[in-house]
């Protein structure tokens, strides 16, 4: 039975890779465009992306067809070619949100529906596919290796689009956005042709309706309390990711370019984190999976209150190495995350990899969703009733407190035992 073989997993994380280019320039650059340049309530880029979140409830149905068989291989390509063109009409819909309120809003909204439409469906059919055509021996390295290609695939577009973007002006913009999602679909045609066709699933193809399924699954206690820290920890992973860009112009004097380039800087800490965590973990076998996720969640949480206590230095401050702290961290906490979930996503009844991952990546994305929206509504809040600096540092605290309440969950739900082995490739 032929499965995946370490050069098909990389170039399945080229997938991962271009995704994660798409998605930086919506979530980080033209959310800083909307509340800085254009003066538009947090809110509402907050409201748009937790709209792509939210349409990315119904993984867990994508997830299923998966264990029930298809071309995997059109729905990543599909839905990547959906991204892109989301990408496409956000951007446009700044320059015309600038002259135009409301037929802005409405390409945005539609804009973003595709975007979550286009991440859905290519995400989870990409998961699927590795979940059940990837040895056991294998998942959790592949889950490292194409999570590690899709935060470098962040941090390269964040950092190179930041420095080709000031002078900013509306043509630069669709100009950047427009090469990197057209080099985003075409490296995704590349990466997984003839893939598909080249292996065989590990287990047999899922039989029973979807929502006998789903519901069998939920009842599993482990997948259904892993489902709730997932939750709770990602809302605290995404409550900052619509406001720091935003922090940064405001209270920093950042520019629209070093903004996009500290979400680069970010991220490159984020890489960091986990290749230290895959490094110790695999490597040297030092710790387990349950004990990185908590000394990642309590150092994010640490991270964070020394990002909101900078606010009262304003610019010259050190923010950027505050932030690649706050990044490093948060690799650390997700790469140790994702050696549980796919150690996890083979557990309980077979035949059911792609439900549990669809399952978990709807609680990721509904918590990303929920963590941005909540994020950029209180300091809506907030800055009505305190200085821009304050606002912000709050929001921060708060959701350092959230880490603190997900490391403590952890530490709870988590087994110290058998998680020991599962970021060793070769066990």
């Amino acid at each position: 039975m032929k499965t995946l073989s370490w050069v098909q997993i990389f170039r399945l994380g080229l997938v991962q890779m271009a995704l994660g280019a798409i998605v930086v320039l919506t979530t980080s650059t033209l959310n800083r465009l909307m509340v800085v340049e254009l003066a538009l309530p947090a809110v509402l880029p907050g409201a748009l992306v937790a709209l792509h979140y939210g349409i990315q409830i119904t993984r867990p149905s994508w997830g299923f067809a998966s264990d029930a068989g298809g071309h995997r291989t059109r729905w990543i390509i599909g839905g990547m070619a959906i991204l892109a063109v989301g990408a496409l009409g956000a951007a446009f819909g700044i320059m015309v949100l600038e002259t135009a309120l409301l037929p802005g809003l409405v390409l945005s909204i539609l804009s973003y529906a595709l975007i979550g439409l286009g991440v859905g469906a290519s995400g989870t059919s990409l998961l699927a596919l590795l979940a059940t055509a990837t040895s056991h021996r294998r998942r959790p390295a592949a889950a490292t290796i194409t999570w590690l290609m899709m935060i470098f695939g962040i941090a390269m577009t964040a950092g190179i689009a930041g420095g080709q973007l000031d002078p900013y002006s509306h043509a630069l913009l669709m100009k950047i956005v427009g090469i990197v999602t057209g080099g985003a679909v075409l490296l995704t045609i590349v990466a997984v042709w003839g893939i598909e066709r080249s292996v065989r699933a590990v287990r047999e193809p899922e039989s029973a309706p979807f929502r006998e399924g789903l519901a069998e699954v939920w009842g599993e206690r482990r997948a259904r309390n892993f489902t709730l820290f997932v939750f709770l920890s990602m809302t605290a992973y995404f409550m900052q990711e619509l406001i720091l860009e935003p922090y940064a112009g405001i209270v920093f004097n950042f520019t629209p370019g070093q903004s996009t380039q500290l979400s680069g800087a970010q991220n490159g800490g984020v890489f960091l984190g986990m290749l230290a965590v895959g490094i110790a973990a695999t490597g040297l076998r030092i710790g387990v999976l349950r004990s990185w996720v908590i000394v990642g969640c309590l150092g994010s949480a640490v991270s964070l209150a020394a990002i909101s206590s900078l606010g009262s230095l304003g610019p010259g401050a050190p923010l950027v190495p505050a932030v690649v702290s706050l990044g490093f961290f948060n690799g650390m906490f997700a790469v140790a995350a994702i050696g549980s979930m796919m150690a996890l996503a083979g557990e309980g009844r077979d035949r059911r990899e792609g439900t549990r991952m669809g399952l978990w990546g709807a609680a990721q994305a509904v918590a990303a969703g929920f963590g941005g929206l909540m994020g950029t509504a209180l300091v809506d809040v907030m800055r009505r009733l305190v200085t821009d600096e304050q606002a912000f540092g709050a929001v921060f605290l708060f959701e350092a407190a959230i880490f603190v309440a997900a490391a403590l969950m952890a530490a709870q739900i988590m087994d110290r035992s058998r998680q020991s082995a599962a970021m060793v490739p070769g066990e």
